[in-house]
């Protein structure tokens, strides 16, 4: 899955997914009047505030392209299990083209903000196209690994339907079931019919990524889809790469990281990497010029699809993101728009948590490697659940 890895990302990356809503215009100040020169004025008495299920509530409602949130929703919506969002998903679906007012009409006819309480943290990926070959060479290095043959997926719920849904990865090793290894040992071991070979900087991308297209010397162009991983936890790099005084504080975006990847390529680049321990394993498939395809199994709309906690968020519904107060430099200050729930990623743990797809190539991986904004999460409820 995309974001099992995802994005895990990018986000994870990051400190760790286009189009993007253009910012409001800045509110020009008013200038100050003189009191000497001004007689008193009454207070001027403050709106109620909006009540947490109304719209009013949603900073940007009034500036989001409903049209755009609307087409998202009914070409995804069919993923989710719940009765009530399955209702309205037919309803989109039948209602064909619109405008952006009557799209809004409907938004606001069929579902009703439900604010998630705290902050959390907004971070973003994308499908990257990576340069690859079909033999090795001093620059293109790295092996792109299919899944190996020994390496066993466990669901847990067999054991426990308490624990449905989780898995654990590993190999039978004589009589036992052991953790399979982590990057360091993969990377050692022998190498068994690579599907490509890569720069190491962008194997390491892709695998975070979880899928992309590798443009070979001929021009054909292959889709490298999520096989597996090792079950280890993703460990960010951009922290220590920080305190080890290799990027500068802010400074941490993920063109900034893969820059310095690839301008020390060789073993300092790969300690580094190795405090990852994840490694994610791959399958070619035809590109077929599509989106990536996450959690959910339908393509990810570049703009309006999240990865989410599925144990906190279901997929297939429809979400309000509010971030803004940017860490990284160059990144758009705020992002404000309606968003579906369609991925999920081993770094994207908690309720207000989410990793916004932005598309695919180098102009959405740009944009995604500066997305580490504050969030506040607002899940848009079908109004037959009240």
């Amino acid at each position: 899955m995309l974001r099992n890895v995802l994005t895990a990302a990018a986000a994870a990356l990051l400190l760790a997914a286009c189009t993007t809503a253009t910012p409001p215009p800045p509110i020009a100040p008013t200038t100050p009047v003189s009191p000497s020169t001004q007689a008193p004025q009454p207070t001027p008495q403050q709106p109620p505030a909006p009540a947490t299920g109304s719209f009013a509530a949603l900073q940007g409602w009034s500036e989001e392209d409903h049209a755009a949130a609307l087409q998202a929703f009914r070409e995804t919506c069919g993923v989710s299990k719940d009765a009530a969002t399955a209702g309205i998903c037919r309803k989109a679906r039948a209602a064909g083209p619109v405008d952006d007012a009557r799209a809004r009409l409907f938004l606001e006819a069929n579902f009703r903000p439900e604010p998630i309480a705290g902050q959390g943290l907004l971070t973003a990926y994308f499908a990257p196209e990576y340069d690859a070959r079909m033999s090795r060479s001093a620059e293109f290095s790295a092996p792109v690994r299919g899944r190996p043959a020994d390496l066993v997926m466990l669901d847990l719920g067999g054991f426990d339907p308490s624990l449905k849904g989780k898995t654990i990865a590993g190999r039978v090793a004589g009589a036992g079931f052991v953790p399979y290894d982590d990057r360091a040992a993969i990377e050692a071991s022998p190498l068994d019919r690579p599907l490509a070979w890569m720069r190491p900087e962008d194997l390491f991308f892709l695998q975070i990524q979880g899928s992309g297209v590798l443009t070979l010397p001929d021009g054909r162009r292959v889709r490298a889809a999520f096989a597996a991983h090792n079950g280890k936890p993703f460990v960010g790099i951009a922290t220590a790469m920080r305190d080890r005084g290799l990027l500068a504080d802010g400074d941490t975006s993920g063109e900034a990281i893969r820059g310095w990847l690839a301008a020390n390529r060789g073993p300092r680049a790969d300690e580094i990497m190795r405090l990852n321990p994840r490694y994610v394993f791959f399958q070619t498939l035809p590109d077929d010029g599509r989106q990536a395809t996450g959690a959910a199994n339908v393509p990810l709309p570049a703009g309006r699809a999240i990865a989410v906690d599925p144990s906190q968020n279901a997929l297939g519904g429809l979400y309000w993101i509010d971030a803004s107060a940017p860490k990284l430099a160059g990144a758009f200050p705020t992002y404000r728009r309606a968003v579906m729930a369609l991925d999920t990623g081993g770094a994207i743990k908690g309720a207000v948590r989410a990793d916004l797809y932005m598309g695919t190539g180098q102009a959405a991986g740009t944009e995604a490697g500066r997305v580490r904004h504050d969030l506040r999460l607002w899940r848009l409820v079908p109004q037959s659940q009240f």
